[in-house]
């Protein structure tokens, strides 16, 4: 169970991370993240850090269809991670 934890928060940190650099770069008109990378860093457990870092960074917060597939993303990690647990406690 401690690998979990440890897999969602370094997965957080490097999406923060991506976000912080996404936005500096749409700031200074340069190299930009591709928005599906950040939509599976967020599928795959990223989607604490892509909240703090659109939070922070009040970055990704206008964009409509970014935002329904941010969430949509969120819902599938958390249906996957229940259903994942549920195998490995019913074991």
């Amino acid at each position: 169970m401690m690998y979990l934890f440890f897999y969602y928060g370094v997965l957080s940190l490097m999406t923060f991370c991506l976000y912080g650099l996404d936005k500096s770069a749409a700031r200074r008109d340069q190299w930009r993240v591709k928005e599906s990378t950040l939509h599976l860093l967020s599928l795959f457990g990223g989607w604490p850090g892509a909240i703090l870092g659109q939070k922070v960074f009040r970055h990704k917060t206008k964009k409509l269809s970014f935002r329904v597939t941010f969430w949509i993303t969120l819902m599938i990690n958390l249906i996957l991670f229940g259903y994942f647990l549920h195998l490995f406690v019913a074991i």
